[in-house]
This record gives structure tokens, sequence and C-alpha cells, in this order.
């Protein structure tokens, strides 16, 4: 699995073991307390771009109100 990191970042190859996990450590409780900030506004946003196909109109017949 050697993919390019995204946005570009480039890591040093001579990161110690210790600073690997602190930094490991940092991004998983941002990423936790950043889900926990804006996890409905996420979620909405999911659901505007992945409409589930029940919230989707393909039987036209169903929105006549006659």
């Amino acid at each position: 699995m050697n993919q390019r990191p995204p946005l570009g970042l480039s890591f040093p190859p001579d990161l110690s073991d210790e600073a690997a996990y602190e930094i490991a450590e940092f991004l998983e409780a941002l990423s936790l307390a950043f889900d926990e900030r804006y996890f409905a506004q996420i979620q909405r946003h999911y659901r505007a771009i992945h409409p589930k196909r029940s919230d989707l109109s393909d039987r036209p017949w169903e929105d006549d109100p006659s």
C-alpha cells in the first residue's frame, strides 16, 4: 500500500516510534472531537449527496394529490 498521502503531505522517514505514536493519538482524538461536534452536519450533508433510493421519487404517480 504505497499510496501518496492526501494533500501532498510529506512525512519524514526518521520519525521516532514515540513521536509517531503521539501524533497518531492526537489525530485520533482530533477526529473523534470533530465527529462529536459536527456529526449531525456531516450526516445531513452525506444524506443530501447520497440520498436513499426510497427518498428518490422514481414513481411520479405517488406525488399526484388527486
